[in-house]
């Protein structure tokens, strides 16, 4: 019985994200769809975004807080850091997953100061895990700011990142 309900909501997960890929076809929004390392992702070869050889510093935050005060504050973190280091000296890879994620949605109240960051090089992903939990709930997969990258899972990500050599800020 069990088996059968997770085999139930597995194909209606399926479902979902199917139809959004149809839909954003159908609208020609594939055009505009998020950058993605979903097919591409490989632990042992981080790729990038922003990629920044010259940095000789290495910095990836982790937001998974629901409130603003928090997404706030990593993003002063990172404009502190480029101010402080330098933009071509750092590289800055900003994860957010879980209740974070809600920092990186088209309607954010930060998405300008997103905008304006990853203009200097800093990078925001996004954990594809907590958008297919959203699309869960919502119907759909959620919209978000064009500056962020899709990554298969947020901690993943953050655990590839620490495991080259990137410095881990939570704030």
């Amino acid at each position: 019985m069990r088996v059968m309900r997770i085999a139930r909501r597995a194909v209606a997960v399926l479902a979902t994200i199917l139809s959004t890929i149809l839909a954003l076809a159908v609208s020609g929004g594939m055009a505009r769809a998020n950058p993605s390392m979903l097919g591409t992702f490989d632990f042992d070869h981080p790729a990038f975004l922003h990629a920044n050889p010259a940095a000789t510093r290495h910095v990836v935050i982790q937001v998974s807080a629901a409130a603003p005060g928090h997404w706030l504050m990593a993003l002063n973190n990172a404009q502190n850091l480029l101010a402080a280091l330098g933009a071509k000296k750092v590289q800055i890879v900003v994860v957010a997953f879980g209740p974070g994620l809600k920092m990186l949605l088209a309607d954010s109240p930060l998405a300008r100061r997103v905008a304006a960051l990853d203009a200097q090089g800093v990078e925001f992903d996004v954990c594809h895990n907590t958008m297919a939990a959203m699309a869960r709930h919502l119907g759909h997969m959620p919209k978000l700011v064009p500056q962020a990258v899709v990554v298969p899972a947020g901690a993943e990500r953050i655990v590839q990142l620490e495991a080259h050599g990137f410095a881990y800020l939570k704030p």
